[in-house]
Parts: structure tokens; sequence; C-alpha cells
């Protein structure tokens, strides 16, 4: 596969574009600047152009990020936790960001996945039905605490 050669202009452009269409992390960045076989210096250049320029925003971008899987995604605290610390984002920014969650949303979301699924379980004994959903809820991200303070509520309704 030919690569084709583009200017520092060129490549600066790209990686601004590619900021533009999404909030990203560093570590995205970084990924995408290999594509372009750039010296250190010219790396070093681009990020710190991009985060003077307010293109690059580590916060916003967790910030963005923690909304959208929570709000969209309806993940739980600790999935999205593990996927920011995988993009390389500090653990101290990840827990300064999740007030971007609504303690109320929270639980009102963890509800309703409960409820949504547990109802969809037929031919269980209550017992099978509660572990199977709290191993559904765990995998969406939820804390064990969370989950059994949901069935808790849900059983007292």
């Amino acid at each position: 596969m030919e690569h084709k050669s583009y200017t520092f202009l060129e490549i600066k452009q790209k990686l601004v574009n590619y900021c533009v269409y999404q909030d990203r992390c560093h570590q995205e960045v970084e990924q995408k600047m290999r594509d372009f076989l750039l010296i250190p210096e010219a790396k070093d250049e681009i990020l710190l152009f991009l985060m003077k320029e307010n293109y690059l925003n580590e916060e916003r971008f967790t910030r963005s990020y923690i909304r959208g899987k929570f709000y969209m995604k309806s993940w739980g605290r600790n999935k999205i936790r593990n996927h920011l610390k995988f993009k390389g984002v500090p653990e101290k920014l990840i827990n300064n960001c999740f007030d971007e969650i609504e303690d109320d949303d929270y639980h009102k979301t963890l509800s309703k996945l409960y409820h949504n699924y547990h109802s969809k379980l037929k031919g269980l004994q209550q017992y099978q039905k509660n572990s199977k959903t709290i191993k559904y809820l765990l995998s969406k991200g939820f804390e064990y605490e969370e989950i059994t303070q949901a069935i808790k509520d849900a059983e007292s309704e």
C-alpha cells in the first residue's frame, strides 16, 4: 500500500478535523498521528497546538464520553471507568468528571434496566431471576451495592 505524503500543515489540519468531528483523548490523537510518519518534534508541536487551541481537551473528552455512554448506552460507572482507563485517561480526572451523571438519573436508569431485564426472564425461580439480573447489571457496569439496593427497592414496591 502506497502512503501519500502530506505536508506538516496538511497533517496538522487533518488532526484538527479529527478532533473537531468528535471529542478525542490524547491516546486517540497519538494513535492517529502514527498514520503519518512524523518526527517526535512534529508530533509534540501538533499536540501542543491542538491543546492550546482547545481542539484537544482531555477533560471535555472525558465528560462527553461519560454522558454519552451513560445517557445513550446506559452503562454503569464501572464500565465507563474501565473504558476510559483503557484510553489512558487518568483515574483522578475520571473521578472528577462523574458529576456529569445525576445520582437520580443513575438510580432511575438502573431501576429501569432491572425491571426490563427481570420481567423478561420466564420460568425461573425468584433467586435464579435475581442472580441472572445481577450478572446482567454487573456486565453493564453497575456497582454491586447499587444493584442490590435496586432489587430491594423493586421488591418493596
